[in-house]
């Protein structure tokens, strides 16, 4: 008959310092830590074998750790229907929700977590298209937007000075509320990880893992859990899709700006030009990436992550994927009539995912690179000897 494995119940209670779920994944880690049988999977296992307790701190860490891959979920001998009911995927989801909430600046627009829906995010981007499209017939009447090609520049419709008008403070302002929240994050999980000060080799682990999206891969390579137990590479691809169509837009961005400012070539810019290449390149890989990723979230398994997180989540793919079909549609209706309606929706869409960045989906990945950082400077250190085991 074969031996079972015998595993402690360790009590632990939320205190004033810890939610509910801050003190669920506590416990839940104490059980692992105990059993180790998942220490190989990601960067929170090993992390885990590290600590005895679980404070604040240490679980605001381990959280931002999980990719939430699923693997320990289905590996786990104590996972549902167990009694012990060990779930660490969907335990690190709903405290990751909490800490975007709690580390958000201004502090106050923290409860925009809680809000930041479908429904909100596309009715922002609807909100905002009417706006400019309701702006354009106010100054140049209803058949500025649909009787003429605008001689296939959108700068006749709307100046440079008034694109960077619109853009910049919104951008800007997601730029340092982002900044504002992780530096608070670091800061607090700082006594968690010891105040190891992140060396090179560090960063560029850290670098190479955010990049290369290593523990999407289960921890062993064969890839992640979706619908089933079946291993799959099918979400590290579509979070790669997604992840560099998304960087090589914005790279476009960046150089059309240099190509204004530093040269005079002023937009619109074409085929061979590289700012074109990347969009194109980037729209197309963000329309598949996030189409993909909607399909995974829609089909995932129940037990995986946080329920409640999911309108969040589907808010943020629709946004990307709204931004990527309105450019790529823009571009080639760019000699037709309907270049100033795509222009007002294109705009809107922009403004729209800039504008609720700092308070959505987006910031899982700012947040856990954060912790990753952390975690190649930890792991660096030797093990804490733990007092009696001299």
């Amino acid at each position: 008959m074969a031996s079972r494995t015998i595993i402690p119940i360790v009590p632990v209670t939320a205190t004033a310092a810890q939610t509910a779920a801050e003190s669920e994944v506590g416990r839940q880690m104490q059980i692992c830590n105990a059993c180790r049988y998942c220490e190989g999977f990601c960067a929170v296992f090993p992390a885990m074998t590290r600590r005895l307790e679980f404070g604040k701190a240490d679980v605001h860490y381990l959280a931002n750790l999980c990719h939430n891959c699923g693997a320990c979920l289905h590996a786990c001998q104590y996972a549902p229907p167990h009694e012990f009911a060990i779930n660490v995927p969907k335990a690190m989801a709903a405290v990751r929700g909490q800490t975007y909430a709690e580390y958000a600046w201004p502090p106050a627009l923290g409860r925009l977590y809680r809000r930041n829906g479908l429904t909100l995010s596309l009715a922002l981007a609807a909100g905002l298209f009417l706006f400019l499209a309701m702006a354009v017939a106010i100054q140049g009447g209803v058949a500025q937007l649909v009787s003429r090609p605008l001689d296939n520049d959108f700068y006749n419709l709307f100046p440079h000075e008034v694109l960077v008008g619109l853009f910049a403070p919104v951008f800007g302002f997601a730029v340092l509320a982002l900044s504002m929240g992780v530096r608070r994050f670091l800061k607090d999980i700082r006594p968690a990880t010891a105040g190891v000060p992140v060396s090179g080799p560090a960063a560029a682990e850290a670098t190479h893992d955010v990049l290369r999206l290593t523990y999407l891969g289960g921890g062993h390579g064969d890839g992640c859990h979706n619908e089933d137990d079946a291993y799959s590479l099918a979400r590290r691809r579509a979070h790669h899709w997604t992840f560099y169509g998304f960087a090589l837009c914005f790279a476009a961005t960046a150089l059309g700006t240099v190509y204004h400012y530093a040269f005079g070539w002023v937009a619109p810019y074409d085929l061979p030009s590289l700012p074109k290449l990347l969009g194109a390149l980037g729209g197309a890989s963000l329309m598949i990436g996030t189409a993909r990723q909607w399909h995974q979230h829609r089909t995932r398994h129940p037990l995986h992550g946080d329920a409640a997180q999911k309108p969040m989540d589907l808010g943020f793919i629709a946004l990307l994927f709204l931004v990527a079909v309105s450019g790529m549609l823009l571009w080639l209706a760019r000699a037709t009539p309907a270049l100033a309606l795509l222009l007002c929706l294109h705009l809107g869409a922009v403004i729209a995912l800039f504008a609720t960045m700092p308070y959505g989906k987006f910031a899982h990945g700012v947040y856990r690179t954060a912790a990753l950082l952390r975690y190649g400077a930890e792991k660096r250190e030797p093990n804490p000897v733990v007092a009696g085991t001299e």
